[in-house]
């Protein structure tokens, strides 16, 4: 009987798997899938000093303890970690409401970039609308008496030549939006187009309008469907429902949920320069996605390109503000960057604090809310309030200078930058 020789049954099994996988066809055989690695973030220690920190909140609690606010929320975020409180109330009347970090918040002028600015410059990336289209192109009836010469790119950057206010200091006659463009249609340039900073809540009320042309939707349905549910701004909306009002802080408006500004109201509660409620976490999902190149987990909503022309500097070296001393100013598309202010001392641009560089961006509203971001940090700031206390005080101007200590706290509060080194990032 022939002798039979026996490998190993390991051994065995381990060659007979070897020559199975050569039979195989080539492509059937495939790798093993990478394994992800964890991304780890800093810790909030380790990107933003705690007791910058704490200094914020208390000057936020000190502001609500002598009246110059009823309440506040406080948002300030650094690489993936963010520093959220909420002081006071967001009602005092008829019984006292304790503020929430959910509250909603009548943004103001906020509404000029985070709704008007970015569903301009979408339709510009779209190819629907250009920076230099004229005005007119979208809103036949804005011509005349040089109104021809105004374009896309001029009501952005507040150098149309329009007035700051419709109607002026006379009461407001517009019922509607084509009651407002018959308005602003009848209205006599300040200056040329181009030519000076003046800035003017007409040319965004009139940019919206251009937009709903541009887009063939309703601005409120194109900032909806196009930036907010895709960014998933859940609370942010114009003309808050009545299952929103119960967190709505309340202003200077006749009931809570209507908007502060007076002429945005008469035009039904939508509006290009004033009418966007809402919360903190909302704007902190905008600005991150302004800060990531305009994309936000996945979803792209700006290319990169797009964010950069939007908050880099888009005004002439040779622009002044004669409203301002005549002195310089540096905007982007929509947003500020060093603006002067019209009233002496002519500061400039508060929200931006002592320290974070010309380069940096964001806005305010007169409802005394505040967004700022700095690209070369990855930081940015968030502030809303309730200004508005039962004894009336008008306390914006404290409350700007509220915007600057906080931003100046914010920016002393960033680790591992030397903002004294970073000036201007910007021309």
């Amino acid at each position: 009987m022939p002798h039979r020789f026996h490998l190993p049954r390991a051994l065995s099994l381990r060659h007979a798997l070897v020559a199975a996988c050569l039979l195989l066809p080539v492509g059937w055989i495939q790798a093993a899938p990478p394994v992800a690695t964890p991304v780890v973030l800093p810790s909030l220690e380790q990107v933003l000093d705690a007791e910058k920190l704490r200094e914020m909140d208390a000057e936020i609690r000190q502001a609500v303890a002598d009246g110059r606010l009823v309440g506040a929320v406080l948002w300030v975020e650094r690489l993936g970690r963010a520093h959220q409180v909420a002081v006071g109330h967001r009602a005092l009347q008829p019984q006292p409401e304790p503020m929430t970090q959910d509250t909603l918040f009548d943004l103001a002028s906020i509404t000029k970039v985070v709704a008007t600015a970015a569903a301009a410059m979408l339709g510009v990336q779209r190819g629907v609308m250009a920076l230099d289209d004229p005005v007119s192109r979208y809103l036949p009836s804005f011509s005349g008496e040089g109104r021809e010469q105004v374009t896309i790119r001029h009501l952005l950057l507040h150098s149309s030549g329009l007035q700051a206010t419709l109607n002026g200091t006379r009461p407001p006659l517009s019922r509607s939006p084509s009651q407002a463009l018959e308005l602003a249609c009848r209205e006599t340039l300040r200056s040329k187009p181009g030519s000076a900073f003046a800035y003017s809540s007409v040319g965004s009320m009139l940019l919206a309008m251009a937009i709903e042309k541009a887009v063939a939707k309703p601005f409120e349905v194109f900032c909806r469907e196009e930036i907010f549910q895709p960014l998933g701004m859940s609370d942010t909306c114009f003309r808050p429902g009545a299952a929103l009002l119960p967190r709505v802080a309340p202003s200077s408006a006749p009931a809570r949920g209507l908007v502060d500004d007076h002429i945005a109201r008469e035009m039904g509660g939508v509006a290009g320069h004033a009418s966007l409620f809402s919360t903190t976490a909302d704007l902190a999902r905008f600005a991150r996605m302004m800060l990531a190149g305009g994309s936000l987990e996945g979803r792209q909503l700006f290319t990169p390109a797009t964010v950069a022309l939007m908050t880099s500097v888009q005004t002439p070296p040779n622009l002044r503000s004669p409203d301002a001393g005549n002195l310089p100013v540096k905007r982007g598309l929509g947003w500020d960057i060093h603006t002067p202010y019209r009233m002496p001392p002519h500061d400039y641009s508060l929200a931006r604090g002592a320290l974070f560089p010309i380069g940096s961006y964001g806005h305010t509203g007169w409802t005394g809310q505040m967004l700022w971001i700095d690209p070369h940090s990855k930081t940015f700031v968030i502030f809303l309030c309730n200004r508005y206390g039962p004894q009336g005080r008008d306390s914006r101007a404290e409350v700007y200078q509220l915007h600057h200590r906080l931003s100046t706290l914010a920016a002393q509060a960033v680790r591992g930058v030397d903002f004294s080194a970073l000036k201007s990032l910007q021309p």
